[in-house]
């Protein structure tokens, strides 16, 4: 049979790590929270011309337990047979799409975005995981004429707002 100053020891030592505990896992809902503003800059192709701009995306996000819905803004494709003498063409304008099929799980997210270039379509999965203010994942999008499909790292950034 235990004391009653060994029964109170035990107590508090088991209130302690409960307490402890509690403050990771707040801190780690904290840490994954997905909702925000993110963005990230593409690496260009190997085959892109030097003065080609770096793409800039652009992704707004809201989590609401496990579903995360929000858009995806990235340059318009374009560029591609400019006149040589043109050193600096115009960047396209921003082409904002919903996501789909958004779902977080702890710190991890994944969704999909439609896009059309001309007459074609394709998906684009994204996947990642949240870590503060920094997502790091992968995205995957259909290999042309039947190949496999192509995976590419994707950090982003959260955009966090200036205080006044």
């Amino acid at each position: 049979m235990l004391k009653p100053t060994s029964l109170t020891s035990l107590l508090a030592v088991a209130v302690l790590t409960l307490g402890t505990l509690a403050q990771a896992h707040a801190a780690d809902d904290k840490k994954a929270d997905a909702t925000g503003t993110w963005t990230w800059t593409q690496a260009l192709r190997a085959d892109a011309p030097a003065t080609t701009t770096p793409r800039k995306s652009t992704l707004k996000l809201k989590a609401d337990g496990e579903k995360l819905t929000g858009t995806l803004s990235q340059p318009a494709r374009g560029g591609r047979g400019a006149a040589a003498a043109d050193p600096a063409p115009a960047a396209p304008a921003p082409v904002e799409t919903e996501i789909t099929d958004g779902k977080v799980k702890g710190a991890d997210i994944s969704f999909s975005v439609k896009r059309t270039f001309g007459a074609n379509e394709m998906v684009i999965k994204y996947s990642g995981k949240v870590d503060g203010d920094t997502i790091k994942g992968k995205t995957e999008f259909p290999g042309r004429n039947g190949a496999e499909p192509t995976s590419r790292d994707w950090e982003a950034k959260r955009v966090v707002a200036e205080k006044k």
